[in-house]
């Protein structure tokens, strides 16, 4: 789209949309930016479990990822996940069809100069079962950037004990002033329980939100598994903290300039005579 004549922002109306509600709530949700390409990641995914399982392929993705307790037990669930992920990292097509889910709505917020964490994960919840538990937490408390994001892409709907749960930054102000008083994470969840959101995210939906968010999720009392997709973005040039460049995280975009900068020598001489 070209734009003439006088204009007074530097950003578009959409820019502003999307960074007023990642101010205001600290995540976003939207429709997914290639769902062609989120098809094609769970219908991997569903191969790959029915050949694990020695189940006959099937035609519907959701009804297996849902019952998939059906199938497998709580003991044998680790292998099928590994299964699925190693399965999923093979395909040179996995991490940018990824990208691609969230690409417009990672440059709103974090910017078009981005590194990606080298290992997309995969959660899957059974229902009742408590061994998949992630306390409440924020990432940067463990040693995590405050400039990344997590990209959440759930592969069934999610709702209620089958989502995740986020404290929005209104309401964190008390519970994060007073968390030194809490025994364990469990007694931090109870003090904040009734400001918690569980997030509603049906399939083709994703998730973006910031790692400074207290989060995590609870025992799954739906009847249907949950499934999701978790992987973390930066702007390359943004301080990194435990999780380096290189290691934890791979550059997936880099503007000509910065390559430019980050190669450049100053010429012979120069130094010496500032010397």
């Amino acid at each position: 789209m070209s734009t003439t004549g006088k204009i007074s922002s530097f950003t578009t109306d959409d820019d502003q949309s999307t960074a007023r509600a990642m101010a205001e709530a600290g995540y976003v949700i939207q429709d997914v930016e290639n769902p062609e390409g989120l098809a094609a990641i769970r219908d991997h995914i569903v191969a790959t479990a029915c050949q694990h399982l020695g189940l006959p392929p099937t035609n519907d993705a959701e009804a297996l990822l849902n019952n998939i307790a059906d199938h497998v037990s709580v003991d044998g669930l680790n292998d099928l996940r590994v299964a699925v992920i190693n399965a999923l990292r093979a395909e040179e097509w996995f991490r940018p069809t990824y990208f691609s889910l969230a690409r417009q709505a990672l440059f709103d917020i974090v910017g078009n100069e981005l590194a990606m964490q080298r290992g997309i994960g995969l959660s899957v919840q059974l229902p009742d079962d408590d061994s998949s538990l992630l306390p409440v937490h924020a990432d940067t408390w463990d040693g995590d950037s405050p400039f990344e994001v997590v990209v959440w892409t759930p592969l069934v709907d999610c709702f209620n004990t089958k989502s995740m749960y986020l404290l929005s930054p209104e309401k964190q102000p008390p519970h994060i002033k007073d968390m030194a008083r809490s025994r364990s994470a469990e007694d931090f969840f109870k003090e904040m329980e009734d400001d918690l959101d569980f997030l509603t995210i049906p399939f083709g939906k994703v998730l973006v939100f910031r790692l400074d968010l207290p989060h995590g999720n609870r025992i799954n009392r739906e009847r249907e598994a949950r499934w999701s997709m978790n992987c973390r973005f930066k702007g390359i040039l943004t301080p990194y903290a435990d999780k380096r460049l290189g290691e934890f995280f791979e550059p997936i975009m880099v503007r000509p300039a910065t390559k430019a900068g980050m190669a450049y020598q100053l010429p012979g001489g120069f130094q010496e005579s500032a010397e």
